[in-house]
């Protein structure tokens, strides 16, 4: 038996002791260390009408990491004992069952550390769409997790970003992470002025969309330069968007949807991010809140949803209750 949290919509959970899932031939149990809550999974906390609730004990978490407690009688590539991130969908639990090939070895350098490989492969696998290069502009909008993650990503491949965020504090971190110039995003219009004073008529020829918004997609639109690429790497779930496809042809802009949907993608990307934590490239700590008990999983949706000064994404301890 282990404990989850089930999600019951209106912004509300419950704990409760269920079975451990059960795991298949190819499938790896990892006893889970600790997730991150993921912007993604606040619809669900918050009860939108295109859920069923409740969910599934454990869902829809996904930003893992823990050791390797069981594996298939067919699994071949990792041990008892391993500690692992991995791509899964039910980590708001102590345990988790996925596939074996979901799952990304984590160095004894990060011992101790916490270790959310998924939100670090999306980011990863965002700037690798986005194909920058040294010396050139790079406009990031949104700077929560993703966008923080993308600016370092960016700086040190050479670009030279300009990050937009509404949070005075999510532009400060973005410079202590390397953006060469921030903009407040609290008036489109402005923040246009702001970023066409700095590139002038060419504009940005990379664009990263990172926040999941109408708003932000518009401004993207705007800011990209005749034949620029525009990234989008927000997650829209909340209905259609529109976009200024005229402005789409003028430009004749690149527009690449950065969610990849090959496990082989999430595992490449995972495993990349983890080297650069582990030789010093990239750090997270200033990423992450302090460790939030399973028991208190409302809280940590909570700050996800308030984002107090300080805070860019929760993290909960699913050893402790």
């Amino acid at each position: 038996m282990m404990q989850a949290a089930i999600l019951l919509g209106g912004s509300n959970s419950r704990l409760e002791r269920v079975s451990l899932p059960a795991i298949g031939p190819k499938e790896v149990l990892v006893r889970l260390e600790g997730t991150g809550v993921c912007a993604s999974n606040l619809p669900a906390w918050e009860g939108r009408p295109w859920f069923d609730y409740p969910l599934d004990p454990g869902a829809p978490g996904h930003e893992g990491w823990g050791t390797v407690e069981a594996v298939g009688q067919e699994v071949t590539t990792v041990g008892l004992g391993t500690r692992v991130a991995l791509v899964s969908s039910q980590a708001f639990a102590e345990y988790d069952v996925t596939d074996e090939r979901a799952l990304v070895p984590v160095p004894s350098a990060l011992d101790g550390m916490p270790i959310p490989g998924e939100p670090l492969a999306c980011a990863v696998n965002a700037h690798g769409r986005a194909a920058i290069t040294p010396g050139s502009w790079v406009v990031i909008i949104g700077i929560g997790f993703l966008g923080a993650v993308l600016t370092r990503l960016a700086t040190l491949q050479g670009g030279r970003v300009i990050a937009v965020s509404r949070r005075a504090f999510a532009r400060t971190l973005a410079q202590r992470f390397g953006a060469e110039a921030s903009v407040s995003f609290d008036d489109p219009m402005q923040s246009f002025g702001e970023i066409h004073a700095r590139l002038g008529d060419a504009l940005a020829p990379v664009v990263i969309e990172a926040v999941g918004t109408q708003a932000a997609l518009d401004l993207a639109t705007r800011v990209a330069g005749t034949r620029g690429r525009l990234v989008i790497a927000g997650y829209h779930q909340d209905g259609p968007r529109a976009v200024d496809l005229q402005q789409w042809n003028w430009k004749g802009l690149d527009v690449i949807n950065a969610h990849e949907r090959q496990l082989e993608r999430y595992t490449a990307g995972m495993r990349t991010g983890i080297e650069l934590l582990a030789d010093g490239s990239l750090d997270l700590a200033s990423l992450l809140s302090a460790p939030i008990p399973l028991s208190q999983l409302d809280e940590a949706f909570r700050l996800a949803v308030e984002r107090p000064d300080g805070f860019v994404k929760a993290i909960v301890d699913l050893r402790t209750r």
